[in-house]
């Protein structure tokens, strides 16, 4: 139960075309001890003291030159469509036919004239009161959903975090400088937002991207550090790398790591069943794949590894435009290409 001092604090506005009226309603708010008063005469100032006052209550008249009660209830439910639209309205007319009007544009109560001022005063209390409580729920769900908020951000931060310092794990098994996994990463981003993808999505492929490698961390120095081609067994343990990052990602409760376990698995697959390690196709292989694939090889291709220099920047785009079909999504190739100048400036940036 609210403190009769709370509801007396209320803001009180008064809609009446007739100052009798409002000298009645105000004489009455006084005497139940109400503070916050506002009366206008001319309806069509009815919204710029709405949003002025912020009231806790309207008394409303119905029948009013210029702009009549209903079109104020349309008003005023336009301005506030999901709140607790407080009018009680002034009527002479006991007409049910406007009383049902009334009621159906938001109206909460009446008020017949003249003024029975016990009734009167208790309807009012009544209507704030639920106002009040509402007013109360409202701000504290708000209250709820800014915390719940605040925590799913600081568990995404973590998440980021942990993604980072994971990625930073694997560049140790490399000679990589640590730039490729986050140029990839940016590169993942920017294609995704020009390919469509939703915004939480292509912000995650950012840092889930960059975890595509994470399997290095279980192939042997020697064959990772390699420094000339691979033999064919060689070559079948790197390829394992894939499967490895899956398994140290796979089981995550959060999306975000799930993305990752995806990423990690299926960035070696080619669009026409040729990679690797399921010989996944077309639009079997997950999305984030078959973006980071391409990625991935342009970054690689223009950057120097322990078996070969880098390709110039030119033959690094000519080579993802022949594999267009073929290695690569056709979409998402033209996306590349319609991106190539980002692209470009990430590689030239984080270089």
């Amino acid at each position: 139960m609210l403190m009769k001092e709370e509801v007396q604090e209320a803001q009180v506005l008064i809609i009446d075309d007739l100052r009798t009226n409002i000298f009645i309603i105000e004489k009455m708010l006084k005497s139940g001890g109400y503070k916050n008063i506002h009366a206008i005469t001319d309806p069509r100032e009815a919204v710029s003291a709405y949003l002025r006052v912020k009231p806790d209550i309207v008394l409303l008249d119905l029948m009013m030159p210029y702009m009549d009660g209903f079109e104020i209830l349309e008003a005023f439910k336009k301005l506030d469509p999901k709140g607790f639209l407080s009018v009680i309205i002034l009527t002479a007319n006991d007409d049910m036919i406007n009383r049902n009007r009334a009621l159906s544009l938001g109206a909460r109560d009446f008020l017949g004239k003249p003024f029975d001022q016990v009734e009167a005063l208790n309807r009012i209390h009544n209507i704030l009161e639920t106002r009040i409580l509402y007013n109360k729920l409202h701000n504290e769900k708000m209250t709820l959903e800014q915390k719940v908020d605040e925590r799913t951000q600081e568990l995404y931060e973590s998440q980021v975090e942990t993604a980072t310092r994971l990625a930073k794990a694997g560049e140790f098994r490399d000679n990589e400088t640590g730039y490729h996994d986050l140029r990839v990463g940016k590169y993942a981003e920017v294609m995704a937002k020009a390919y469509g993808i939703n915004q939480k999505q292509a912000d995650n492929l950012r840092y889930t991207v960059p975890l595509h490698d994470i399997g290095k961390i279980g192939i042997p120095d020697h064959i990772l550090l390699k420094p000339g081609k691979l033999n064919e067994e060689e070559w079948e343990y790197m390829k394992s790398h894939t499967v490895i990052g899956a398994q140290i990602l796979e089981g995550g409760k959060s999306e975000f790591v799930n993305q990752a376990e995806i990423i990690a698995r299926t960035h070696h697959e080619k669009w026409n069943g040729t990679g690797y390690p399921q010989g996944l196709s077309g639009d079997s292989i997950p999305i984030e794949g078959r973006i980071s694939a391409i990625c991935d090889v342009f970054d690689a291709l223009v950057s120097n590894r322990p078996y070969k220099n880098a390709w110039s920047i030119e033959k690094a785009v000519e080579h993802i435009e022949k594999q267009k079909g073929e290695h690569f999504d056709p979409d998402l190739v033209d996306v590349f290409l319609e991106k190539i100048d980002e692209i470009i400036r990430i590689f030239k940036e984080y270089t």
